[in-house]
């Protein structure tokens, strides 16, 4: 495995900072920030900076996109989506190079965020003429006899979007999809360190037809403008993914309104004693060190029980060694770098501590400029923050257990969880696990790292609110109303 860099770079198109979309125009702003690959260090584009005035012209833009989009049917809605999705799949490589250089994630790995992004919006389309109430049986209680209707359901009005950057195209189709199926307008605040993937998602989206206002984009700094456009009145409802830290924040400027969030997680996986070891292995490793380990669903913990820990230990070992680390645009190359040195070097912190406080390094722990190797401990202490806090890296740790029940408390003892997994050959440990482990999804014989974007997704820990996944997401984006007829 070799951690050598190579000046490989995939040009993406420089913005010239108008990557401000307010209404039906581009604008840029007083103060633009630059735009660097995370590998090369190279100059991307520039971003434009928005400020408070441009969080409130934003939304005041939404508040006439949403009517546009209210009146839209649902036929008309569906067409711009499947526009969208079928533009997207026709432009996907110029979209994964953009992930790669915007990121660092490996082009094979970019590659698949297209594709699963062309499914969310294809998704969303047929969503989109899914949205379909009921009829309300009111003479089942005494009094309605006289009465018949039924139910629908109907937009919020304006969404605000914040997605992070480590999915930068598909989690904002998670977010824009939905919000536009069921005839919301959206103002989209992208991760900072990822504004240009963004930038080229709305005008795709424009040119599949989307009425002026449905969808406005703001990149730059979220403590600029962040309260002003998550605390505006006119605002329906925030869907953000990220940090706890910016979700508390949030939360506080928001005030009385809807609001999802998915806060990142600490995935565990059990190996059992009658697991397929290799394939444990082998699913653990991808899992955990997949986009350089910046995956909120990514594998952290692994808890194996002690007749097998040793064998599993040495083929985890050998899985991890085995992954191509380096340039990512080369399509055999697994792990690229993390988002920034600051991040690479966290991680090296996080893990000397761990190895400080008695943990046993047994591969990894080193960095070339951004890129970390894999990096895999033993004998964690659990108060590390490598164990108990989500690491976002590429940093796993494997802990020794004797029991499955003892296994299942460890690994509920996260703050934060979204998906856990067990390797096992027994149903019967595979439905204890499901039924007891504290998450909102259980993985048999999978990595924790699976996750099919039609299924609901989202936090079972503190703070985390409302679900994503298509259909899920379309509900939470819209309201029931009520229509009674009184034949009296």
């Amino acid at each position: 495995m070799s951690l050598a860099l190579r000046q490989v770079v995939t040009p993406v198109p420089a913005e010239t900072g108008r990557t401000l979309l307010i209404g039906a125009g581009w604008e840029t702003a007083a103060e633009t920030m630059t735009v660097r690959n995370p590998f090369t260090g190279d100059v991307l584009g520039e971003a434009a900076c928005a400020g408070v005035e441009h969080a409130e012209r934003a939304v005041a833009s939404a508040v006439l996109g949403a009517e546009l989009m209210r009146d839209l049917s649902t036929g008309a809605r569906s067409r711009i989506l499947h526009a969208a999705a079928a533009a997207l799949e026709a432009d996907a490589a110029r979209f994964a190079a953009a992930i790669t250089a915007e990121t660092g994630k490996p082009v094979r790995s970019a590659t698949r965020e297209v594709a699963r992004a062309v499914n969310t919006l294809r998704l969303s389309a047929e969503e989109a003429v899914r949205l379909a109430g009921e009829t309300i049986a009111f003479d089942s209680f005494p009094g309605g006899e006289t009465r018949s209707g039924h139910y629908v359901h109907e937009p919020l009005g304006v969404i605000v979007a914040i997605t992070p950057f480590n999915d930068p195209l598909n989690l904002i189709c998670h977010k824009v999809g939905p919000a536009l199926a069921v005839g919301n307008a959206v103002v989209l605040k992208p991760a900072e360190q990822a504004p240009l993937v963004a930038v080229m998602l709305a005008k795709l989206l424009l040119a599949a037809g989307l009425p002026e206002g449905a969808l406005n984009l703001l990149t730059g700094r979220g403590c600029d403008f962040g309260d002003a456009l998550t605390g505006h009145e006119d605002v329906a409802m925030v869907s953000f993914t990220g940090g706890a830290g910016v979700g508390q924040a949030i939360c506080r400027s928001a005030g009385m309104k809807r609001v999802a969030m998915e806060l990142g997680g600490n995935g565990p996986v059990i190996v059992m004693d009658d697991a397929d070891i290799d394939t444990a292995a082998q699913a653990c490793a991808s899992g955990a060190f997949g986009a350089a380990g910046q995956n909120c669903i990514g594998v952290q913990r692994i808890y194996v029980h002690e007749s097998v820990h040793d064998a599993f230990r040495d083929a985890m070992v050998a899985a991890t060694n085995a992954l191509t680390v380096g340039d990512p645009t080369d399509p055999a190359t697994d792990i690229g770098p993390m988002i920034d040195l600051q991040q690479a070097e966290r991680i090296l912190t996080w893990t000397r501590e761990a190895v400080a406080q008695g943990a046993t390094l047994l591969t990894g722990g080193e960095r070339v400029g951004a890129l970390v190797r894999p990096t895999l401990l033993a004998d964690v202490p659990e108060a590390a923050k490598v164990s108990c806090e989500e690491a976002f890296g590429p940093v796993v740790s494997l802990f020794r257990f004797s029991d499955v029940d003892e296994a299942i408390d460890a690994a509920n003892r996260a703050e934060y969880a979204i998906h856990a997994a067990i390797f096992t050959g027994s149903l019967r440990h595979a439905r204890h696990a499901a039924r007891r482990l504290r998450v909102a999804g259980v993985m048999i014989n999978d990595s924790t790292d699976y996750r099919l974007d039609a299924m609901p997704f989202g936090g079972a820990g503190r703070g985390n609110m409302g679900r994503e996944g298509v259909r899920f997401a379309v509900r939470e984006m819209s309201q029931t109303k009520v229509v009674c007829f009184h034949d009296a």
